[in-house]
């Protein structure tokens, strides 16, 4: 990274380059390991893994002046990834053993950037005797992906063409963005951004091939009240949206199955509102506590038969945020924060036994808990522990995982002015939990050709330790 500044402008130019190739193991179905087949970091495939590489340069500008704070960057970016999975093992296929592996590959290629310019509102506008200040800007980005493709594979290698796809996609937004202070305790932020998608794709399915485009507009209000005895309140509202696959935004045709399947829409609405309090009324505390929720018009949910993400129903999520900073001393910063959520469907999805209206996956509470030391001499050090609740694994919550608990250590010691040595100790209790758990059918061998429902999971790593010296010149 080269970078200048002054006092009124910085500018950064950054070149990253990065490279891996791994075998690695995938999630496993707890009965192979209560049978003893496997270990917790043990593999069903030994040939699941995969590589990757990816390149990028990015260059951001800020500059101050007269009439405002002018701000831009650019990157682009050229990645590479092949990745080998095995979820089911020999589900779709008696034999061989392990027949159900598949493997997804890309080649992309991107472009893109974005800039902004804000300054105070003219006086002859309705926000002009007020202290208000405007804020335009714009992005843009542009994917090639050339190929993308979903194959069936064989010990890592490839067998079969599932499909294989080329894909060109862009997304421009357009936003202002204005913010007014009517009254030395009230405030608003007021926004809109717009936002244009097309997508064109080649297939080697030929009912999958198409173009499509998108527009939307997602507006936005802040309400912000105080402060009053330091705390201030707030309520926002507003829109925005997530973004689909460009293959599912087109395709007509399961890769996979062969059966006939409606389009995703290429953007997707999210409406949300959110009420709360920022307050630093006790000396050295700084809370902050939010209720809000969130309606999206339609959800992601992970399929593990297919090893894929599909556009699902509508939902909606609620829930409570409290998040607390402490200076207890000089030297001692305490951290708690608490999040506690709920989420849905708007109706019932999929078919009997699993109907229900849970969405697989949503954390319903995490706990985080930290303190950090400081300015003690050469000295210092950090410790966090964190908490993921039990969460629903199927719609009808009726198999949910277990919950986890993390504990991270470091400790630092600052050798010379430009030299420090740090030590880092992750799982520090050596929890044996999972980073993630499914539940769906797999089969092993010997097992019924439908295959077994069970809980799959990915543990977490095991205890382990890092140390890091780091020096600047």
């Amino acid at each position: 990274r080269y970078s200048t500044a002054t006092d009124t402008s910085r500018t950064s130019l950054t070149a990253m380059a990065y490279s891996a190739a791994w075998h690695s193991s995938d999630q496993i179905p707890q009965r192979a390991v209560d049978q003893g087949l496997v270990g917790r970091f043990g593999t069903l495939d030994p040939t699941d893994g995969g590589n990757t590489e990816r390149a990028s340069l990015s260059f951001q500008t800020e500059r101050k002046s007269d009439s405002g704070i002018f701000k831009a960057n650019a990157y682009a970016i050229a990645s590479k990834l092949n990745l080998v999975s095995n979820f089911t093992y020999n589900l779709d296929q008696s034999e061989p053993l392990n027949a159900d592996q598949f493997i997804q590959a890309e080649n992309r290629r991107v472009l893109g950037g974005a800039a902004s310019q804000s300054f105070a509102t003219p006086l002859n506008t309705p926000f002009g005797r007020y202290d208000s200040s405007i804020t335009v800007g714009s992005s843009l980005r542009m994917d090639w992906l050339d190929p993308v493709g979903l194959y069936q594979g064989l010990a890592g290698q490839r067998v079969a063409t599932v499909q294989e796809s080329q894909v060109r996609q862009s997304l421009l937004g357009l936003y202002v963005e204005n913010s007014t202070a009517w009254t030395p305790t009230f405030r608003t932020l007021l926004g809109a951004r717009y936002d244009h998608m097309a997508v064109d794709v080649g297939s080697t399915i030929a009912a999958n091939v198409g173009q499509q485009t998108a527009d939307l507009t997602s507006p936005k209000l802040s309400l912000i009240f105080g402060p009053w005895n330091k705390t201030e309140y707030f309520v926002n509202l507003g829109s925005g949206f997530h973004s689909n696959d460009a293959r599912g935004v087109v395709a007509r045709i399961a890769p996979r199955e062969g059966t006939p399947i409606d389009p995703s829409h290429a953007l997707v609405r999210t409406t949300g509102s959110e009420l709360g309090l920022r307050t630093e009324a006790i000396t050295g505390l700084q809370s902050s506590l939010a209720l809000w929720q969130l309606n999206i018009g339609s959800e992601l949910v992970f399929s593990g038969d297919a090893g894929d993400t599909g556009a699902s129903g509508a939902s909606r999520r609620w829930g409570l945020e409290f998040n607390n900073h402490y200076r207890a001393t000089p030297w001692l910063l305490l951290d708690a924060d608490i999040a506690i959520s709920h989420a849905e469907f708007d109706a019932p999805q999929g078919d009997a036994p699993n109907a229900g209206r849970y969405v697989p996956g949503s954390v319903e509470t995490v706990v985080s808990l930290g303190a950090v030391i400081s300015d003690r001499g050469p000295w210092s050090g950090q410790f966090q522990l964190r908490y993921f609740g039990p969460r629903p694994l199927i719609e009808d919550n009726s198999q949910r995982s277990d919950g986890t608990t993390l504990a991270y250590l470091r400790v630092g010691y600052q050798i010379s002015r430009k030299t420090k040595l740090a030590l880092d100790m992750f799982n520090v209790f050596d929890a044996k939990a999972s980073d993630i758990d499914y539940y769906y059918a797999s089969r092993l061998k010997g097992e019924p050709a439908e295959g077994v429902a069970d809980r799959h999971f990915h543990p977490v790593e095991p205890r382990s330790l890092r140390l890091t010296l780091t020096t600047h010149f």
